[in-house]
């Protein structure tokens, strides 16, 4: 298939705009979500018919159905599926309000849940169709102070796909799990709440406040990634999870290694609840 069409969630800024941009700039089609579509003007007088904007709050599931069903019945079909709406607030877990966690953990993990429902039929029925899930690294590594609720939906997102992928590898349907690092986008701009931080919690939470302020954690480029992910999803072997942005691949390295270390650490004693195993072992050396 010469040319593809995109289904984009969170369209009208940040990664969504520039994966929209770089799809059209390779001559597909592209279904443009956001909650205000009228922000969605400029790519529509840019590339016309190419572009449909469709008004999408990813945390109704009837809304996502409607968008799916719009897209369907503009463009006959959908080739790429990317749920990439989402945002964070920052603030310890025991001071975020319950309300804020779990508002977060509807947009990041059960709007991607409810649009890769959506969309699953049509994938389906096509026999073929690519889910682009937006995650992050540290929906690989976590333990970022400050981003519980979005680190968590972010290992949920991984999960869910993981499923997914087993799932429905019958009908020709592929995923990527996209992982980036920092990135020059809106991301801990004007969409991003950091409250006060209580002083117990500066050393870990407000630190990382202070390097988001910085901008010391904005090293990529979302239009080179826009271009890239273009690219990777043409590619005849796509992977199931691409890291994005040098930093990224360096945390992501250096925490797979150590799980492998501390794996092989704790073979004897992992291995050891079976009941055909050695038992009781020797725990590892180690100091206190």
């Amino acid at each position: 298939m010469s040319t593809q069409v995109w289904f984009i969630t969170g369209s009208s800024r940040g990664f969504g705009r520039e994966l929209a941009t770089a799809a059209l700039e390779a001559g597909d089609s592209v279904v443009a979500t956001a909650r205000r579509p009228e922000q969605l003007h400029e790519l529509v007088k840019q590339y016309g018919g190419r572009v449909l904007p469709v008004a999408l709050d990813v945390t109704e599931p009837a809304a996502a159905t409607a968008a799916v069903e719009a897209a369907v019945k503009r463009f006959g079909r959908l080739d790429v599926v990317v749920n990439n709406a989402g945002y964070a607030n920052v603030s310890p877990i025991e001071t975020t309000s319950e309300e804020d966690f779990r508002k977060q953990f509807e947009t990041n993990f059960w709007g991607v849940y409810n649009v890769s429902k959506a969309a699953l039929p049509v994938l389906r029925k096509q026999g073929h169709g690519i889910v682009m899930q937006f995650s992050s690294v540290g929906g690989r590594v976590g333990g970022t102070a400050g981003l519980g609720s979005y680190q968590a939906a972010k290992f949920a997102v991984d999960g869910l796909t993981r499923v997914l992928q087993t799932e429905t590898a019958p009908f020709g349907i592929k995923y990527l799990v996209v992982e980036p690092g920092g990135f020059a986008t809106d991301w801990a701009g004007a969409s991003m709440t950091i409250p006060d931080i209580a002083p117990e919690y500066d050393q870990t939470v407000g630190e990382f406040a202070r390097i988001l302020a910085s901008g010391r954690a904005s090293a990529g480029d979302p239009k080179r990634a826009g271009e890239i992910l273009v690219r990777v999803v043409k590619h005849p072997a796509m992977p199931t999870h691409l890291l994005l942005g040098a930093g990224a691949v360096k945390m992501a390295q250096q925490y797979s290694q150590q799980q492998i270390a501390e794996a092989a650490a704790w073979e004897q004693v992992s291995s050891s609840a079976n009941f055909d195993q050695p038992y009781p072992v020797d725990l590892p050396a180690g100091r206190a």
